[in-house]
């Protein structure tokens, strides 16, 4: 009697544990945005800067074990540059991208990305289709992520001339020298489930 009571208990935490993240039919999966980081990287001809924004809001759509959508917002005035300490520039910078030359987060105070479609390849990973908004222009974009039970990481380049930020971009002005800074960026996510 002692060993069927210890199997069914041992069956019930095991049937949960192995079955916590599988959804029966199409879910919100909510993320735990205080708990999730976005950190960025922009490059210039001369080196490059790094540094972190908000997440305000996100969740993710399961269809048991399958992701397929998602939306995210972003709060743009969260921004904040790493690399650099105070004193040594860090909060012109930091002013200076929040400004109309760059993300201009006085009048577009968050970004948003919404999943379109998510094709999955590997055990754990997909190719995601999704659109983004940054200044109220919404382009495609498309990545890679990869889910982990209660985690989820991305990697996104991210062209800022398609979504008119154009300071110092070589695409736009001509003669920028050591002046050039570089229209990608990549943004690393990890979002916390």
């Amino acid at each position: 009697m002692k060993k069927t009571v210890l199997s069914l208990a041992l069956a019930m935490v095991f049937g949960v544990t192995a079955t916590a993240n599988t959804y029966t039919e199409e879910e919100k999966v909510p993320v735990k945005a205080a708990e999730s980081t976005i950190t960025w990287k922009g490059y210039k001809v001369t080196g490059e800067h790094a540094g972190t924004m908000a997440l305000k809001s996100g969740h993710l759509v399961m269809d048991g074990k399958k992701l397929t959508g998602g939306e995210f917002v972003v709060d743009m005035n969260s921004l904040t540059v790493t690399d650099l300490k105070a004193g040594e520039g860090k909060e012109k910078l930091e002013g200076h991208l929040k400004s109309d030359d760059f993300f201009g987060v006085a009048n577009h105070p968050e970004a948003k990305l919404v999943i379109t479609s998510a094709e999955s390849f590997g055990k754990n990973s997909y190719t995601v289709q999704g659109d983004l908004t940054i200044k109220d222009i919404t382009k495609p974009v498309t990545f890679v992520i990869s889910m982990f039970q209660d985690k989820a990481t991305a990697s996104i380049k991210i062209d800022r001339s398609k979504f008119n930020v154009r300071y110092g971009s070589g695409s736009f002005f001509d003669n920028l020298g050591d002046k050039t800074i570089y229209d990608e960026f990549d943004l690393v996510v990890d979002l916390a489930l």
